[in-house]
């Protein structure tokens, strides 16, 4: 199914008519400008309204406004009436309700649900400016408001609770969104597709109610449609029964404790024969078959079933494949439509061509939104990832199947982006979910369709991957060519295991493109966890270190790999954080900051963390358990391994080495993990405040920012450092030797790694 195609080029029919594109009002003097007495579509959205491609609620307001429907916004509402959900008035089609780019609860609490102090969707960085499942709250907000008027959840909030969901803020398993939020119907994933057949539809005069066979859709009925095939899940992936067990110690001439033993059925002689009856199998058709999941009351109530029905929904992801889900919600069924169809190249040119201001709206008065200022510079150049890592919602929101834009769109952004107050001539990022998927895909067409596989790089790359990087590496150097440009930098995620694939692309990668420090994230060294992560081992990690620091050297350049690591990720053990700790010793890191396991929902590291139970594998009430890591003061351990050089740590990790039976890693030897002694707390200064630079001296970023390891500082030189201690001497008297020769002072590359200098802002 696919969207309607506009009649015309509408952005440039835009710029040449009427020059620089207005914003979406916000306001009802903002429609009287516009000679608007009503708005087609409202959109309700938990961030301040910035008319940016990487805000979603500038995506789909502008993709509406090319599609003919007047578009109004309504940013960060006040909630606890419906008053500021009537401003702009009723909307003549539907409001489309999303809770921001962040998911609202992540947005506000720490993986130790802690409450954040600062929300970086807002104008001056201000947290509570959303309630919690904002989704949620704005739905039934504007159903007070308007009784009748459709409502259209959407964003990540909304496509991560569409079905019955673990939610670990209250520690419970809660129904789909829908029910709770009396929408009308949910559109999951990118919906671009989706939206504008909805808006179309509605325009010709049809009901939300008969709105059922859109893909990417989800929505709320009692009965399934007549000529549909219905499997049940169980029968697909069987979970696995306990089996009856006859009591051998029932007196027979007991008539009570016989007949319960009788309840449970005959015991089947297994030497009797059996006549074998093959019954014919209906031929199904694939697109009208939908698999029954079990229902939010079951999963509710039995782990095992929930991660059954966690696997079931990860395995029916592929566009090319999948079969609708329906899930029993009390009296009414949760029905979800097959994952929408990615966007073409042609697509994605289009949406991100729209006349986009790039800036925020005028009613913030200037005042800075943190995560525009991230990426006001930075340029989104695909969508979605075939990495499936578990504990990530971005394969579960955008999908498995790479969207990439053209060259030309993409130069063609950069050159709009040149005309921005306050651009320097640095590209802070071309990239995406991951920085180097652009363009890879599998080879086969007709295979990508049929795969079932959750990760195309685990656990090992698919033979049927294609892993060029040449069309990236081209488009690198196109955008460095571009006049004005004089850095571009790559900030996303690196797929360390695939740019091995491609030493000429680690070797642009590294050249070009590396501003001092290259952040990537092989999350853990020990098997168990990065298993249940489908992570790569850390071999991959220690072959693409080589290949850095080659690239780097050959460069004449000083760079450096900063690693991250996850805490208390399913899988993991107390021996297993203990030996990421010996690695980063003997490696050198002292990582300033760390990262906790944070349980989102619907991912698949978030069932195995609420059922104890692996869904990467098929479910069984009988299958091996997944440690879990549940406990406060076992998480505060895990951090505290991390962070092995931080004495506040030191008490706790003494005590769990004493009881893991590792005392001999307590000590001052080189190859020890802590000291056995605590260092007087009168004048102690953390390893955090001396790796860090004071506020207000010249080596502080703009505004005094305090530089660490992780945004401005090399890795600390100690026992175990992370430099070559052999190349170090080599350049080290090579250095003294010139010195000698020519009279001249030894280079930076000759100090020693406590003298080198802080890299420049």
């Amino acid at each position: 199914m696919h969207a309607a195609k506009p009649l015309f080029d509408y952005p440039k029919y835009w710029a040449e008519c009427f020059g620089p594109a207005p914003f979406l009002p916000m306001s009802r003097e903002e429609m009287d400008q516009l000679g608007w007495d009503s708005c087609d579509v409202i959109i309700v959205t938990g961030d301040a309204y910035v008319d940016h491609p990487s805000f979603g609620m500038a995506i789909i307001g502008r993709l509406l406004e090319a599609q003919g429907f007047r578009v109004g916004i309504i940013s960060q509402p006040n909630w606890q009436s419906k008053d500021d959900f009537m401003k702009l008035g009723q909307p003549n089609l539907f409001f489309g309700i999303a809770a921001g780019n962040m998911d609202s609860m992540i947005n506000r609490y720490t993986a130790d649900r802690k409450i954040r102090s600062d929300d970086a969707y807002t104008p001056g960085g201000q947290a509570g400016k959303r309630p919690d499942r904002a989704s949620l709250v704005y739905s039934q907000r504007c159903k007070e408001a308007y009784t009748d008027t459709p409502v259209v959840l959407g964003g990540i909030e909304a496509s991560l609770r569409r079905i019955a969901h673990y939610d670990y803020w209250q520690d419970k398993v809660r129904r789909s969104i829908l029910m709770d939020a009396t929408a009308d119907i949910l559109l999951y994933g990118n919906a671009e597709r989706a939206i504008v057949e909805v808006a179309q539809r509605l325009a010709r005069g049809e009901t939300v109610e008969q709105i059922t066979d859109v893909r990417g859709t989800a929505f709320v009925r009692r009965d399934a449609p007549e000529g549909w095939f219905e499997i049940d899940s169980t029968r697909i992936d069987r979970p696995g029964k306990v089996d009856k067990i006859i009591n051998p110690y029932v007196n027979t001439q007991d008539l009570q404790a016989c007949a319960i033993e009788q309840e449970k059925g005959p015991v089947e002689d297994p030497n009797e024969a059996k006549v074998v009856q093959l019954l014919p199998s209906p031929k199904i058709e694939r697109d009208r078959t939908v698999i029954r999941l079990p229902s939010f009351e079951k999963v509710r109530n039995d782990p095992a079933l929930y991660a059954h029905a966690n696997r079931v929904l990860h395995l029916e992801t592929n566009p090319g494949n999948a079969r609708a889900l329906v899930q029993r919600h009390g009296d009414h069924d949760i029905w979800l439509n097959p994952p929408p169809i990615p966007l073409t190249t042609e697509e994605m040119d289009y949406v991100f061509a729209s006349p986009y201001a790039r800036v925020p709206h005028p009613a913030y008065g200037g005042e800075k939104i943190p995560a525009y200022d991230m990426i006001r510079f930075s340029v989104n150049i695909m969508r979605g990832c075939f990495g499936g890592c578990t504990f990530c919602s971005i394969t579960e929101h955008e999908g498995r199947i790479i969207q990439n834009r053209s060259h030309e769109s993409i130069l063609h952004e950069i050159e709009e982006m040149k005309k921005l107050p306050g651009f320097t001539g640095v590209v802070s990022d071309l990239g995406g979910p991951t920085a180097n998927m652009y363009r890879i895909a599998c080879k086969s067409s007709e295979i990508e369709q049929h795969c079932r596989k959750p990760s195309c790089v685990y656990p090992g790359i698919c033979e049927n991957l294609n892993t060029d990087h040449s069309s990236l590496i081209e488009l690198y150097r196109k955008a460095r060519a571009l006049p004005g440009v004089k850095k571009i930098l790559i900030a996303s995620g690196l797929r360390y295991d695939l740019a091995v694939e491609s030493p000429e692309y680690v070797k642009e990668l590294v050249t070009h493109h590396v501003g001092g420090y290259l952040k990537i994230a092989p999350e853990h060294t020990e098997r168990g966890p990065l298993d249940k992560m489908m992570k790569p081992g850390i071999g991959s990690y220690d072959k693409f270190k080589r290949m850095f620091d080659k690239y780097s050297k050959e460069a004449g350049k000083e760079q450096y790999l900063i690693p991250y690591f996850i805490a208390a990720h399913p899988g993991t053990t107390d021996e297993d954080m203990m030996n990421l700790a010996l690695w980063l010793k003997a490696n050198g890191f002292r990582a300033d900051q760390v990262q906790a396991f944070y349980p989102s929902p619907m991912a698949s590291a978030t069932a195995m963390y609420h059922s104890g139970k692996n869904p990467l594998r098929k479910v069984t009430y009988k299958s091996e358990g997944v440690p879990i890591v549940k406990s406060e003061e076992q998480r505060r351990l895990h951090k505290a391994f991390l962070r092995y050089h931080d004495p506040k740590g030191w008490p706790m990790l003494r005590e769990a080495l004493q009881r893991m039976g590792r005392a001999d890693l307590i000590g001052s030897g080189k190859n020890q993990l802590i000291p056995a002694h605590q260092p007087a707390t009168e004048g102690y200064q953390s390893a955090r405040r001396k790796n860090s630079t004071p506020v207000g001296s010249k080596k502080a970023g703009q505004g005094g920012k305090i530089l660490t390891q992780h945004n401005g500082l090399p890795p600390r030189s100690h026992d175990g450092n992370a430099w070559d201690k052999r190349e170090e001497a080599k350049a080290a008297a090579e250095a003294r030797r010139k010195a000698a020769a020519g009279g001249g002072k030894p280079s930076a590359k000759g100090r020693k790694p406590s003298q080198r200098p802080a890299a420049p802002r």
